[in-house]
């Protein structure tokens, strides 16, 4: 079975990898090219490779990934005449917190998914999301779940002075609330930042990190300076390697206060790095994990109870992470693959 994967990574890594997101030249050069922003006109370069390709290749099924690809998916069904797969981690609603978003974005999802044959939702939440804003059939939708891939995830030996004054904190007590996420609208970042004030209204030992980087940080920074929490509120920027090791491994309790999280890998990092996990009914990974507490993000009172819940109760805070952490370990991309192989058996039919 030959199925051409139409994604946005580097031509090493995919069959149809000429959507290439290198360096800045590249992207100046094809804004040059077409005269459209720099994503708008590495799709059409891409689209334009797609053409090319197809005319020599010849695939029982296309498997195409969110908006950026979506095109030249249906460019390769409308000249091989292969079943689409359209694969949806995200939807444009999801990125801009339930608002509005990029109309053209909108436009782009909304035909990719009409002229599917097959979509792969990532959530039950997403497929919900898929059939209420685009207006498809249910039945034309099928959920696969993501994993994370433990091999990704080495042995780390935790170094305790990468964050030398937190590891002090902990040392006197306080338990260390935090995420590790984009700082955007989609986050429920604001929700966190309220609730992490109650929170310490009720319990005073408990501090709270921000582990990323975008356009909401200095909103969310004078947020937290507007409610006197400043000194509990660290903002470490973004982190990898080593740092981001280390901050998951510090984390005593991994808040996901998405608006929209289509799945939300991070939380299955967290439970990897041995983290207690709060999380927000609209948030996929829910669907797979039990041993979490949960809350929507717009609760900012119950968010803040369950933080003091679990701040307060080390027998609670134990048993979440000792639970969550053998759950995880079940969830697989193998799983996943087959799951996705019986789906394009099923268009072929």
């Amino acid at each position: 079975m030959n199925i051409y994967s139409a994604t946005p990574l580097p031509p090493n890594y995919h069959d149809l990898g000429a959507y290439n997101n290198g360096s800045e030249e590249d992207r100046e050069n094809a804004k040059d090219e077409y005269g459209l922003s720099p994503m708008r006109a590495v799709q059409r370069r891409y689209g334009k490779y797609v053409r090319k390709f197809v005319k020599n290749h010849h695939p029982d099924a296309i498997h195409a990934h969110d908006w950026l690809t979506m095109e030249a998916g249906i460019i390769a069904k409308e000249m091989t005449g292969a079943p689409l797969i359209v694969h949806v981690h995200a939807t444009e609603f999801d990125r801009s917190g339930e608002q509005s978003g990029n109309p053209l974005v909108h436009e782009i999802e909304q035909q990719g998914l009409l002229m599917a044959d097959r979509i792969i939702a990532v959530s039950e939440i997403t497929k919900e999301i898929i059939v209420k804003n685009y207006h498809i059939p249910p039945e034309k939708i099928e959920v696969v779940y993501n994993a994370i891939d433990l091999a990704d995830l080495p042995p780390h030996e935790y170094d305790a002075s990468t964050y030398r004054y937190l590891e002090e904190l902990k040392k006197d007590g306080y338990t260390v609330v935090g995420a590790l996420t984009r700082l955007t609208v989609q986050k429920g970042l604001t929700y966190f930042v309220r609730a992490a004030a109650k929170a310490l209204e009720k319990y005073e030992k408990i501090v709270f990190v921000l582990s990323g980087n975008g356009e909401q940080r200095d909103e969310l920074i004078e947020l937290a300076a507007d409610l006197g929490i400043s000194d509990k509120m660290i903002f470490t920027g973004f982190v990898r390697g080593k740092q981001w090791r280390d901050i998951y491994c510090l984390i005593d309790v991994f808040v996901m206060s998405s608006v929209s999280e289509p799945f939300g890998l991070t939380a299955l990092e967290a439970a990897h790095h041995d983290t207690a996990l709060l999380i927000s009914r609209q948030s996929g990974v829910g669907e797979v994990l039990n041993n979490i507490m949960r809350f929507d993000y717009w609760d900012v009172n119950k968010l803040a109870d369950e933080i003091v819940n679990i701040a307060e109760s080390p027998a609670l805070q134990k048993s979440l992470k000792k639970n969550v952490k053998n759950e995880y370990a079940r969830i697989s991309w193998q799983d996943a693959a087959r799951k996705c192989l019986k789906l394009y058996k099923g268009a072929l039919a």
